[in-house]
């Protein structure tokens, strides 16, 4: 009886706490890998720019997944968006439209060619009875075909020549000029390996703005009680009242909002748009997240800050691996055998 007491003990703790234990279990062990290499401020700034469009999908991606769906179709979603928003931008800076207005106008075309997918997949899903996995695995080829039809396969070079770069590569400096010794700068504050001042990216920020809004609206805003009500027991939120496909709806509209905010942050940094390379895998990336975060993908359950930490999970583990000298070809296989691992505890935490 106390063996049995205590295995569900364990069991509730993982559950509850699992993530942060594997976070920091993985923190050690990128520490022992690294050394202070690791804790260097530019290691951690760089670690959050590089999956900052993944875990702003992963935050859309756990909205989607507590409500009891799923979303295939993410990474389609953000090169169908990023396609149409610098094709948009391209032909108005060819009509000579300023560059600025041309800029705004294609961002905001991506953003919303990312809402209108989201609400197509929602569609098909409430008003098409169509299962979600099917429903999205279908975009997820359509999406991509589509993006792959506007550039014949090939690639969309942006041609504005500044003020498109500016949100993907831009940020706030962690560094200020303090003096000058001659002509050369001395600066204050966090400092890269090249001793010019560390810039907080935007991608970080909104990455860091959109966890902290989704964490609210899940944990303390009515859409977000109904969202779980909906996941747990769709049957008992219809008896409730609860207008259970307008909340279904209003999930896949905001991932795909997100997927296009994606779309626009990651052409920004390229500067362009590979229809065949941006955004693949994105969705396995980004359900990875938001299971290794402790999200059940039963619905009714989830946590925006645990997808954070998911996020972040994932980026050491390919950062231990490329340490070690792992083929990035393996490197599919261990995401793949954490999410196996990360169910298996939530499967028995619930057993």
């Amino acid at each position: 009886m106390n063996a049995t007491h205590g295995s569900h003990s364990v069991q509730r703790f993982l559950e509850k706490w699992g993530v942060v234990v594997a976070f920091v279990l993985l923190f050690a062990a990128s520490f022992w890998k690294q050394g202070f290499d690791f804790l260097n401020a530019e290691n951690f700034r760089a670690m959050l720019n590089s999956n900052s469009a993944v875990g702003i999908l992963a935050v859309g991606m756990t909205l989607v997944i507590v409500s009891g769906g799923i979303d295939l179709s993410v990474g389609s979603i953000v090169v169908l968006a990023a396609a149409l928003g610098t094709t948009t931008m391209n032909a108005l800076i060819g009509a000579e439209y300023s560059e600025l207005n041309a800029v705004l106008i294609g961002g905001g075309v991506t953003v919303l060619g990312g809402l209108a997918a989201g609400c197509i997949n929602g569609s098909l899903i409430v008003f098409g009875r169509i299962a979600p996995f099917i429903a999205t695995l279908g975009g997820l080829a359509a999406f991509r075909s589509i993006a792959l039809a506007i550039a014949e396969a090939g690639e969309i070079r942006s041609q504005s020549s500044s003020y498109f770069a500016v949100l993907g590569r831009g940020g706030i400096p962690l560094a200020f000029e303090s003096a000058n010794a001659g002509e050369t700068p001395v600066y204050s504050g966090l400092l890269n390996s090249a001793g010019k001042p560390l810039t907080l990216t935007y991608s970080i920020l909104i990455f860091i703005a959109i966890a902290i809004m989704a964490q609210w609206l899940l944990s303390a805003s009515r859409f977000g009680r109904h969202l779980v009500a909906v996941g747990a027991n769709e049957t008992a939120a219809r008896y409730a009242g609860i207008a259970v496909g307008w909340v279904r709806l209003r999930a896949y509209a905001i991932m795909g909002l997100l997927a296009g905010l994606t779309g626009l942050m990651q052409s920004s940094r390229m500067n362009s748009v590979s229809t065949s390379g941006l955004g693949v895998s994105n969705e396995l990336d980004a359900i990875a997240a938001v299971v290794i975060g402790g999200t059940s993908l039963r619905g009714g359950f989830g946590r925006v800050w645990g997808t954070v930490i998911g996020v972040l999970i994932l980026g050491m583990i390919t950062n231990i691996l490329t340490i070690s000298g792992v083929s990035p070809y393996w490197q599919g296989a261990v995401k793949g055998a954490v999410i196996v691992l990360a169910v298996l505890v939530q499967r028995g935490s619930r057993d």
